[in-house]
């Protein structure tokens, strides 16, 4: 569980993400999918479902990341949405083409239906239908419903998922985006707090030579070479230094 109070970033709660709950079942529906259709082709069965387990395992690892990098949840945010839009969704279009079957228009009555029917968990007022028909009842019910409806339909059921999916990971990645340039991420913000604090510890002292203000420097060459020490602000008119550990600061 979080702590608000915590070094660390609020993080984690992937499991109530609409995002990981679409490419959850997406992932599930791919597996009963290749089952069916590719049963003699691994190497295929292989490629969809990686790219598919990439798509909600990189949400999952992408929310986890975002306790101490909101950079890294966005990279896998986005690793999520390309597996998705650049490899999976490819494939189920390609099955279609290849069989001859209609890949339906986005705004065709047919995709906008299914979409709708896709936006519910669980949908409850459908109308009764005759016996042997199979339809989707929602989300959950998208594996039982690859499993068993006409090859077309189940192919363009799994392409307005993920579309769906791909629509609610953009809107995710521009939230990141905005939450990270109006607040940083726990890297950034460390290397602030700790900047911060060098400068309340080790405010300038003044040059022994000729009083300015001093500057931390690191040693490049010699004996000392990588060591932090102070040097003065009016170098190389004046060459005064000072030790880090001195006691009178100004």
């Amino acid at each position: 569980m979080n702590d608000p109070k915590g070094p660390l970033l609020p993080h984690g709660g992937y499991r109530s993400l609409k995002s990981y709950k679409v490419a959850e079942a997406i992932y599930d529906a791919t597996v009963v999918f290749c089952r069916r259709f590719f049963q003699q082709d691994r190497r295929m069965t292989e490629q969809m479902v990686q790219a598919a387990r990439s798509g909600v395992r990189n949400i999952s690892e992408g929310s986890g990341a975002s306790a101490t990098s909101r950079k890294t949840e966005m990279k896998l945010t986005n690793v999520a949405r390309a597996s998705l839009a650049d490899e999976l969704l490819r494939d189920y279009e390609s099955f279609l083409v290849q069989r001859g079957l209609r890949i339906w228009p986005k705004e065709s009555r047919e995709a906008r239906l299914m979409r709708d029917r896709l936006a519910k968990d669980q949908a409850d007022d459908l109308p009764p239908i005759s016996d042997g028909t199979t339809r989707l009842t929602g989300l959950s019910g998208l594996s039982d419903f690859v499993s068993e409806a006409d090859p077309e339909i189940v192919a363009n059921a799994m392409i307005c998922a993920i579309h769906q999916a791909v629509y609610l990971l953009s809107r995710q990645l521009k939230s990141q985006g905005e939450a990270f340039l109006s607040a940083g991420g726990f890297s950034e913000n460390l290397y602030h707090s700790r900047q911060q604090a060098r400068e309340e510890n080790h405010s300038a002292p003044e040059c022994p030579v000729c009083g300015k203000p001093m500057r931390q420097r690191t040693a490049s060459k010699g004996p000392h070479k990588g060591e932090s020490f102070w040097g003065c602000s009016a170098y190389p008119a004046c060459t005064g230094t000072r030790s880090m550990d001195i006691e009178n600061r100004r």
